[in-house]
């Protein structure tokens, strides 16, 4: 059996307040599937434009954030006798267990679903953007 890192049992406890904080807050809840060549991480994002979401690996760290803004209305237009939804935001970041492939990383967002599919390999440690399809 290989050694892990000495810090693999941190990182486990730091993913498990992170994901208690999360709940706890009403955060972005992810499910991260390991498929035996790939990881397959989905986010439930309802009420989200696939604009609105952003998408960044770097390294084993995988960054969801989600931000919605309602547009500025001007004075004398708001016709609301009460308002209770305003701008929100999201965010999310996943440490996995292995490298992954970060160019061959993809994105596809709908019916307010991401999900993210992330091919296992050793690549670099520069941060890569992922688009959303």
């Amino acid at each position: 059996m290989a050694r892990g890192s000495p810090f693999d049992e941190l990182e486990r406890l730091l993913d498990k307040m992170n994901d208690a904080r999360e709940r706890a807050g009403g955060g972005l809840a992810v499910d991260v599937e390991d498929e035996d060549n790939q990881f397959v991480v989905t986010a439930d994002l309802p009420g989200f434009d696939k604009e609105d979401i952003d998408v960044e690996l770097h390294d084993r760290t995988l960054r969801i954030e989600a931000r919605h803004e309602e547009g500025v209305q001007e004075e004398g237009e708001d016709n609301y006798v009460r308002r209770e939804r305003s701008k929100r935001s999201l965010s999310r970041s996943v440490t996995l267990p292995e490298e992954v492939d970060e160019e061959g990383a993809s994105a596809s967002f709908e019916n307010g679903v991401l999900t993210v599919t992330l091919p296992k390999s050793h690549t670099s440690e520069e941060s890569t953007s992922v688009d959303i399809e």
